[in-house]
C-alpha cells in the first residue's frame, strides 16, 4: 500500500492511542445517545454501539455508566452534531464529524486550525458528494464461522465487502444498511466488537512524505479538539 498509507497509519494509530483525548469522545458519543433514544442499550441502538466501541477501546465500565447517567440529568448538556470541511495543505480534502454543546467555539476553533496551516473552511455540503458514507462491522474470527458462507447470507442485508485480515473479519456495507446489518449480526450470534458508520473518499490521492507531514499538523490539532469527534480525509 505504499509509505504513504503506513506513515498515515502509524501517526493515526499514535494519536487514538493517547487514552486522555479518546475516553472524553466516546463518552460523549454515549452521553449524546443515551439522552437521544433513552438509557437502555437494549431499546437504543446507536447507545448500544457507543458503549460497544467503548469497550472495544477499554474503556472502564465506570467510565460507561458515568457518560449514561450524565444523559439522565437534569442539567444534562445539550449537544449538537455538526460537520465541518475543508482544504488542508497541499489540496488534501478534509471532514469533521464534531459534537459540542457551543457550535459558535467549535466552528471557530476548527476555522483557525484550517487557517493556521494554509487551508481553508469550505461551506457545509461542498465535499459531501467527495466521500461515500459506509457502516462497517468488526469481529473476531471464531472456529464456527465461515466467511465466505458469511458473505453469501449478508448480501440481502446490505453487505458489500468482507475481508479477514489476523483474525479479525471487518464487514462494511452502505451506510443505510446499518440496521439491517446489526439485527443479522445479532441473530447470527456474532458478538461485534466495534461498528458504525464512516466517510470513504471517493477519488483518494496520494500525498508524498513532506506533503503528508504538513498534513499531519493540521489532522493533530483538529482531532485533539474535545469537540471533534471524527476526522476523514482523501489521502488514499
Amino acid at each position: 500500500m505504499g509509505r504513504a498509507f503506513e506513515y498515515r497509519r502509524a501517526a493515526k494509530e499514535k494519536r487514538w492511542d493517547k487514552m486522555s483525548k479518546i475516553f472524553p469522545k466516546l463518552s460523549k458519543a454515549i452521553t449524546i445517545a443515551a439522552k437521544e433514544s433513552g438509557t437502555d442499550p437494549e431499546m437504543n441502538g446507536k447507545l448500544r454501539t457507543a458503549i460497544q466501541n467503548a469497550k472495544a477501546q477499554n474503556m472502564p465500565k465506570d467510565n460507561i455508566e458515568a457518560a449514561i447517567k450524565r444523559a439522565a440529568g437534569k442539567d444534562a448538556a445539550t449537544f449538537s452534531e455538526i460537520n465541518y470541511e475543508g482544504k488542508g495543505p497541499h489540496g488534501v480534502l478534509i471532514f469533521v464529524e464534531a459534537a459540542t454543546d457551543n457550535p459558535t467555539r467549535t466552528v471557530a476553533n476548527v476555522k483557525a486550525y484550517f487557517n493556521k496551516t494554509g487551508g481553508m473552511m469550505s461551506p457545509t455540503g461542498s465535499l459531501e458528494f467527495m466521500f461515500s458514507r459506509k457502516s462497517f462491522f468488526e469481529f473476531d474470527k471464531t472456529s464456527n464461522i465461515d466467511v465466505e458462507e458469511l458473505e453469501l447470507e449478508l448480501i440481502d442485508a446490505g453487505l458489500e465487502l468482507v475481508e479477514e485480515h489476523e483474525g479479525i473479519v471487518y464487514v462494511e456495507g452502505d451506510w443505510t444498511n446499518f440496521g439491517t446489518l446489526s439485527k443479522a449480526f445479532d441473530e447470527k450470534g456474532i458478538e461485534i466488537k466495534k461498528s458504525g458508520l464512516k466517510r470513504i473518499p471517493t477519488n483518494p490521492l496520494e500525498f508524498s512524505d513532506d506533503q503528508l507531514v504538513d498534513i499531519e499538523k493540521l489532522l493533530d490539532k483538529i482531532e485533539d479538539d474535545d469537540d471533534v469527534q471524527a476526522v476523514y480525509t482523501n489521502i488514499a
